[in-house]
């Protein structure tokens, strides 16, 4: 595809075309009133109106979203009032705060066990071992990891250190001690599950012709586990899970919830070289801006060619994409035009634009773009740029020699853009996949840090008919689509969505909250909901603590 850029209109021509079409009617019909005896002259004066309508229709409908070789208007404060269609360099009027939540203060992470929750001292069998072969890119293959401490504590089993998936589209071959720090991984979660690094050498020789390989489906629950996966873990005292990813239920009780809290956010974290470069990023994003916005673009060709959207590239698109979506061979076919309507293609680099100056974005914000290789190249990124000027990417904050240890390895690099959309001042989501889950998820445990989630199908609408309105009316429907969007607390019930994305379960409110939230509904019934905050430290009397005390607990 060589361009993805859009094209720009020129509304003062359409009164012109309007008078045009108009004028070639009338002419018809008097030839039509001078020739009606005869049936030729006839025919032809319908086609010609049908003609000239067609091609009125055409000339004054929208032009699509995307065209080539042309760029995004954008106009130094215009006047919304008085003009048509035009992007300010400003952010003009916002109704909200960009770079905090509401009422954030009032919310805290609480992981810990409390004690009905039995610990492995009491529980520990020596005699069972659960392998786990995890399945996907880096975040999917998170998931995983997570469940897989879940499901050897619901197994009283001894958990085998996962292995990563060296064979999914990506081609990584890294282990799990080459982007996670193991040993921490193991000792802060002693208390929960006994994880050791491989099986020992008299259990291997034993499996190493019949090694008893299985399958769990998908969300399956404790009492799944005990039934179908405990019988055999018995009699042969080690058992494989494969294509492990989502094969945990969602819906846990709370203890258990609270563990997978404990893996996700505290357990799993970098190895101290990823940590280090990932930090180096957010400190030069820091340098540059008191505040910075991380954009998860995920406009990849493998993303692109997964959802089955058509991005006006043609019949160039249509065949890369399509080749490339053949893969999946349980896909069926797309129909574009329906997913889109339904808010399920992620959004061009310039509907993303648009949607954060829409919310108060000024030109001056600095974005950092997480993302692998973007389809189209630089031509698609150039209507973000010309909104954004001060667009990063990892690579170009850091030098070709900084950036080699990790440069041939896509997890490590989705791990550098994970630290950075996590330490991100607003993070924005293109997508519902497993970063976005994770990090969304992750921002709400950490203090409900803003995210946005762009709420694709009402946006997609307000896109296409954007040039009917002007500027005034175009922002001022973007903020109203996006409530509900921004990360707030409460958008989201408990146990709405994937646990990863909403981990309710793990979050608790102070009771400055309650009294807050009960005189606003004037309700005077006692809210008697009790959560265990042993060893928690609220969010909001941590803020004396710098940054790296921090990171230390959390990666």
């Amino acid at each position: 595809m060589a361009s993805l850029k859009l094209k720009k209109r020129d509304n003062g021509a359409e009164p012109d075309k309007k008078k045009l079409v108009i004028a070639g009617i009338r002419h018809q019909l008097l030839l039509l009133l001078r020739r009606r005896h005869r049936l030729f002259p006839l025919v032809s004066a319908v086609s010609g109106c049908i003609l000239l309508i067609l091609f009125s229709f055409s000339a004054l409908s929208p032009p699509p979203l995307i065209h080539h070789n042309n760029q995004v208007a954008v106009e130094p404060n215009p006047d919304p009032t008085t003009t048509p269609f035009r992007v300010p360099e400003n952010g003009g009027r916002s109704d909200r705060q960009l770079w905090s939540s509401r009422s954030s203060n009032f919310y805290y992470a609480c992981s810990n066990a409390t004690d009905t929750f039995q610990v492995t001292d009491k529980t520990r069998q020596t005699n069972r071992y659960l392998l786990i072969a995890t399945s996907g890119g880096l975040n999917q293959q998170r998931t995983g990891i997570i469940d897989a401490v879940v499901a050897a504590y619901i197994l009283n089993a001894t958990l085998v250190v996962p292995k990563l998936d060296q064979k999914s589209y990506w081609k990584d071959t890294s282990n799990f001690e080459d982007i996670f720090d193991v040993d921490w991984f193991i000792s802060h979660l002693s208390k929960d599950v006994k994880i050791i690094k491989e099986l020992p050498k008299e259990e291997q020789s034993r499996i190493s012709t019949s090694l008893q390989s299985m399958r769990v489906p998908r969300k399956c629950t404790p009492s799944c586990y005990l039934q179908r996966v405990l019988p055999i873990l018995n009699k042969k005292h080690v058992v494989q899970l494969s294509k492990f990813d989502y094969r945990l239920s969602n819906n846990l009780d709370t203890e258990l919830q609270k563990l997978r809290c404990r893996v996700n956010y505290h357990a799993v974290r970098y190895t101290e070289s990823i940590n280090r470069m990932g930090q180096l990023l957010v400190d030069r994003m820091s340098k540059k801006a008191k505040y910075f916005v991380a954009l998860h673009l995920r406009f990849e060709p493998d993303m692109l060619a997964f959802s089955g959207c058509y991005y006006g590239g043609g019949q160039k698109e249509r065949l890369e994409l399509g080749a490339m979506r053949r893969r999946w061979k349980t896909l069926h076919a797309a129909n574009p035009e329906k997913v889109r309507r339904h808010g399920r293609c992620p959004l061009t680099p310039e509907e993303i634009g648009l949607m954060l100056r829409g919310l108060g974005f000024g030109k001056e914000v600095h974005l950092y773009v997480a993302s692998g290789e973007v389809y189209g190249g630089e031509d698609t990124l150039a209507p973000l740029r010309a909104l954004f000027p001060n667009l990063h990417t990892k690579e170009t904050l850091t030098s070709k020699k900084e950036l080699a240890p990790f440069a041939n390895f896509s997890s490590r690099m989705a791990a550098l853009d994970f630290i950075v959309c996590d330490k991100s001042d607003a993070f924005v989501t293109n997508n519902n996949g497993n970063m976005a889950r994770i990090l969304a998820g992750r921002r709400r445990y950490l203090g409900h840090k803003v995210t946005i989630r762009p709420n694709a199908k009402k946006l997609y609408e307000l896109f296409k008919n954007r040039h009917n309105m002007t500027w005034d009316d175009f922002s001022s429907k973007v903020r109203r689509y996006q409530t509900g969007f921004m990360g707030e607390p409460d958008e989201m019930k408990p146990g709405e969505g994937e646990f990863h994305e909403n981990p309710a379960s793990c979050i608790c409110r102070s009771s400055e909250a309650r009294v807050v939230k009960e005189k606003a509904k004037h309700v005077n019934e006692d809210d008697s909901s009790e959560y265990s905050d042993i060893g928690n430290v609220p969010i909001a009397s941590r803020s004396d603590l710098d940054h790296s005390q921090v990171d230390e607990e959390i990666f």
